[in-house]
Parts: C-alpha cells; sequence; structure tokens
C-alpha cells in the first residue's frame, strides 16, 4: 500500500513561487439557481477586491482564484474571510506537464479486413487506427454533431488540412505565446477526439468527427503550465458550454488538488464532464504500477488508464492509489497511438495516458449525442457501456471505453 506522504509521491511537484490557489467551496457560500445550479454569492468577488486582489484570475464558472503574496498573506485573507462566514482553502499553485511517452516505431499494418475485428490484438490498418477499432466506433451513426468538446493543451495547428471546414475555436491562456502547437501534443489530442474517422485515400483516427473544437491552449511549447492556466481554460470551456473537457496533463502528486475537486464538480453541475490523463509514473515491468496523479485523482474527473493493443495494461499507466480519491475510473486506448500532427509532418505516433484521454473524450462526446445526456449521467453511461476486462479494477476501471451503436441499449438500465 502506498504511503500518500512518500517522496516517491510527490517527484512531479513543482510550485510557482508566491503564487496561491484559493477555493471558495462550501454549500453556504453557494445559492441555487432557476435551473438548480449551484452558483457562487457575490461575497467571493467582494471579499477579494476588498484585500486588494485583482478579478483578473478570479474564475466566477468554478469560485476559484489564483493570487499573488506571501503565505502570511493569504493565511490572513483566509482569516478574514472566515471570520465573515466565507469558507475559503488556499494551496500553492503547481505546474503540470503534457502525459507523453517515448514509443518505437509501430511495424507497418500486417493486414487488412472489413469494419474491426471482436477481439484483441488489434494492428493498425490502411484505413483504421487499432484503437478506433477496440473502441468500436467504426461503423457508429452517432459523429458527435452539435456537442462541444474543449481539450486543453499546448494548442492546435489551425491550418491542418484534415481540419478544413470544421468549426474550431481557439484560445491561448498561456503568455506570450499564440494558441499555435509548437510542442505537437495538443494537435494530437485533439485529432484522437475529433478527428476525421475516415480519410480517403489515408487512415482515419478520429473520434467525433463531427464536434464543434474548442483548443484550449492551457500548456506552453514546452508541454508545461501552471493551475491558473488551466483553471482559466476550465473556467473558458464552462462559459461556451462545452459539454466534455479533455486534459492530458497532469502532475506526479498523489495528494489530491483542492481546486480540482471544485472544478469537478462545478462542471458536473453545468453538465459538462472532464476527463484526464491518470498519469505515467508506472514502471510495471520492475514491479512499480505508480499512481494516479493530479488533476485526474479528483473524484469529480474521470481518471483516465492506458491500454495496448491487446488490452493489457501499459506498463507507464498509473494505477489506483489505497488512500481517498486517485481512482482509475476507465481505460482506453495509449500505446503506439496514430493521428494529427502540426506542420508537414503531418502524423506521428507517439504513446501515454494522455493518448487513451482524448479517446474517452470523443466516446463522450459521441454517446452525449446518442442519449441526450450530460454531466454525471454521462459518466455514468460511459462506465455502464465499458468493456470488462479481466485485469483489475486499479488498474482499468470500468473498462474499455466503447462508442454507442443505434442498435444497442445506452439507457443504462
Amino acid at each position: 500500500m502506498f504511503n500518500p506522504e512518500s517522496t516517491s509521491q510527490q517527484v512531479g511537484v513543482s510550485r510557482v513561487p508566491d503564487r496561491y490557489v484559493i477555493t471558495f467551496d462550501a454549500p453556504s457560500a453557494r445559492q441555487t439557481s432557476a435551473a438548480g445550479v449551484g452558483i457562487l454569492d457575490h461575497d467571493a468577488p467582494n471579499a477579494l477586491e476588498e484585500d486588494g486582489y485583482s478579478l483578473d484570475t478570479y474564475f466566477p464558472r468554478l469560485g476559484i482564484a489564483v493570487v499573488d503574496g506571501d503565505e502570511d498573506q493569504v493565511l490572513a485573507f483566509q482569516q478574514r474571510c472566515h471570520a465573515r462566514s466565507l469558507p475559503l482553502r488556499y494551496v500553492p499553485e503547481q505546474m503540470y506537464y503534457a502525459l507523453v511517452e517515448p514509443t518505437a516505431a509501430p511495424p507497418p499494418p500486417t493486414r487488412s479486413v472489413p469494419g474491426y475485428p471482436s477481439d484483441p490484438p488489434y494492428t493498425d490498418t490502411a484505413e483504421h487506427t487499432w484503437g478506433q477499432q477496440a473502441v468500436s466506433v467504426i461503423g457508429s451513426e452517432f459523429t458527435d454533431k452539435g456537442i462541444r468538446v474543449a481539450v486543453l493543451d499546448t494548442g492546435f495547428d489551425a491550418a491542418h488540412p484534415d481540419f478544413a471546414g470544421r468549426d474550431v475555436t481557439v484560445h491561448s491562456f498561456v503568455d506570450g505565446e499564440d494558441a499555435s502547437d509548437g510542442h505537437g501534443h495538443g494537435t494530437h489530442c485533439i485529432g484522437t477526439a475529433c478527428g476525421p474517422r475516415s480519410l480517403t485515400g489515408g487512415r482515419g483516427y478520429g473520434m467525433a468527427p463531427e464536434a464543434e473544437i474548442y483548443a484550449g491552449k492551457v500548456l506552453g511549447a514546452d508541454g508545461s503550465g501552471s493551475d491558473s492556466q488551466i483553471l482559466a481554460g476550465i473556467n473558458w470551456a464552462l462559459e461556451n458550454d462545452c459539454q466534455v473537457i479533455s486534459m492530458s496533463l497532469g502532475a506526479d502528486v498523489a495528494e489530491i488538488h483542492p481546486p480540482y475537486v471544485a472544478a469537478g464538480r462545478r462542471a458536473l453541475e453545468l453538465g459538462t464532464l472532464i476527463v484526464a490523463a491518470a498519469g505515467n509514473n508506472a514502471e510495471r515491468a520492475h514491479n512499480d504500477p505508480g499512481f494516479v496523479g493530479a488533476p485526474a485523482n479528483s473524484p469529480h474527473i474521470m481518471a483516465v488508464a492506458a491500454v495496448d493493443n491487446a488490452f493489457a495494461v501499459a506498463d507507464f499507466s498509473a494505477r489506483t492509489l489505497e488512500v481517498q480519491g486517485g481512482q482509475i475510473d476507465i481505460a482506453a486506448p495509449g500505446v503506439d497511438i496514430y493521428s494529427s500532427w502540426p506542420g508537414d509532418e503531418r502524423y506521428n505516433t507517439i504513446s501515454g495516458t494522455s493518448m487513451a484521454t482524448p479517446h474517452v473524450a470523443g466516446i463522450a462526446a459521441v454517446l452525449a449525442e446518442a442519449t441526450g445526456t450530460s454531466g454525471r449521467s454521462l459518466w455514468a453511461q460511459l462506465v455502464q457501456i465499458s468493456r470488462r476486462l479481466k485485469q483489475y479494477s486499479v488498474d482499468v476501471g470500468a473498462g474499455v471505453a466503447q462508442a454507442p451503436h443505434s442498435d444497442e441499449d445506452t439507457s443504462g438500465k
């Protein structure tokens, strides 16, 4: 059993000096709108302004702020808020990273079959990736039309020819960088979630080919980003009524980060499902199963593990911790995943729980179209129709995510 206080579980922690994330999070600080959605009352922004804090980094959809100052200042602010019955928690701002593993070039396709095989191992064909086959998205009548998917990552190559004519909204939350993708990770994840399911003369690789894409750049060209950037991206996605938010990023810290507990819960209340990469900190070949890192270890964010083309758990894929939070919820293809890439290269094959996450995000969007459900109900249905595996749930949760088909019962009953 892991000790959540051990330094081996904090290896990815990198803090932003003199920056704190403040979460106003308790029922007494909230009201309920006519639609039944929890919203914060005006005391939080008023308190911030009265204490001299800027509201530029206050995120009203989340009830979270990021502030500058030393800990004594923030502690004094917390005490003043408590004196006026305004609950507040604060933690140091952390850094997060794109979760990708080095991958050897996969072998060329060895077979071409109509549709997809029913059992693993799967192989990329000339027409479809093995990931598309494994999640049964080929042949699904649902294409995610009218559903908005936000991918918060390193940006997007909006000039990629496979996305010509698509409805794409881009925004950068990284100071000094536009929304273009100077890293590649974001374009790859968007391709898996929302790229073409089939291509004339080429290999299809996407899950939800008619989704409205919201590409939020929260990680810089170096693949890193902070709480303030990620929370700003989540707030933006909620402002734009995105039904699904995909985050292939994380920090190797076992302790649950309170801002993402609040952000995940508020997203679900607003009808938005957040899915996040569980983490690549395992070395199973050396008997180290790792642990789910932040933000995926929030109980209100769906944590995604990675499997290979034989449905074996990826060597790097993190396992559930035997402590509160940190649970693997679902699994998806994450080894040798072919998808879009920026620039002249156009395509690349890489691995990671980062690659598994957009599979789930795209399928969630397809399921949202198929069933009309959102938020917690969408989470429940994703789990209900997942393909169960023989592996323990600590590794794969409910199993491998599966796309809906019109002749199947997706009611969850």
